[in-house]
């Protein structure tokens, strides 16, 4: 007898939330602590920089996170005042919408009537079998834009500490940014990996797309800023 596991991978708000927080955060500080080792002489310049951009950039992430929350709760709530008024004052059209979605299924049409009788005995089942399966709707978490906001906002500080953290110790912007280069291309490929494996994707294709990303972004802040400074 044998036994037969599926793999499927059920993607989690929560871990949306933490790849757009992270991708960001270690992408933008990173090019932006790169432009400036270029430009400036001075660690603390880029350090102050630094944190005032991971400051305001967690701060717009989060309330971006935040407002899509929001947007997706009010966009739910209407749909569903729609369908409780169609299911009030259209009963017959809402009836066969849901024929309609069993006869795609293939059920033959004895079982169709049944089973629209049975949904249609209880309004808010009812309603609801709409949301989901006429609209593709799933009834959102009420916490939803409060969770994203905090979840991308702390993943950007998170991601955006690391491209900074060597200036806190490097003695000039140069060396800074080679420790900073080899510490934030290796979070680049570890995060790029198990971002690809847990989407299902192949783990090393993923892992360099979002290294190269990162690197070609602070390799082309860094030498835009010696131009313009030289």
């Amino acid at each position: 007898m044998s036994t037969h596991f599926e793999k499927h991978f059920k993607n989690s708000d929560i871990i949306t939330d933490v790849v757009i927080g992270m991708s960001d955060g270690l992408t933008v500080p990173f090019a932006l602590a790169a432009g400036l080792s270029g430009a400036v002489h001075d660690t603390h310049i880029i350090v102050i920089a630094g944190l005032a951009e991971v400051a305001a950039g967690s701060i717009a992430m989060g309330l971006g996170g935040y407002l899509a929350g929001k947007t997706e709760i009010d966009h739910y709530y209407a749909e569903q005042k729609r369908e409780e008024w169609e299911v009030d004052n259209v009963p017959d059209k809402e009836k066969e919408e849901i024929r309609e979605i069993f006869e795609d299924m293939g059920l033959s049409s004895e079982t169709q009537k049944i089973v629209v009788e049975e949904i249609a005995k209880d309004k808010e089942k009812w309603v609801e079998f709409m949301m989901r399966n006429e609209l593709g709707l799933e009834k959102p978490d009420p916490k939803r834009a409060r969770n994203s906001a905090l979840n991308i906002g702390l993943s950007y500080i998170v991601g955006g500490m690391v491209p900074l953290s060597p200036y806190f110790f490097a003695s000039s912007p140069l060396e800074g940014l080679k420790y900073s280069c080899v510490i934030t291309v290796l979070c680049l490929f570890t995060f790029g990996f198990f971002k690809a494996k847990a989407t299902g994707q192949n783990p090393l294709g993923g892992a360099l797309r979002v290294m190269l990303i990162g690197s070609a972004a602070a390799s082309a802040a860094f030498f835009i800023a010696r131009l313009f400074n030289n």
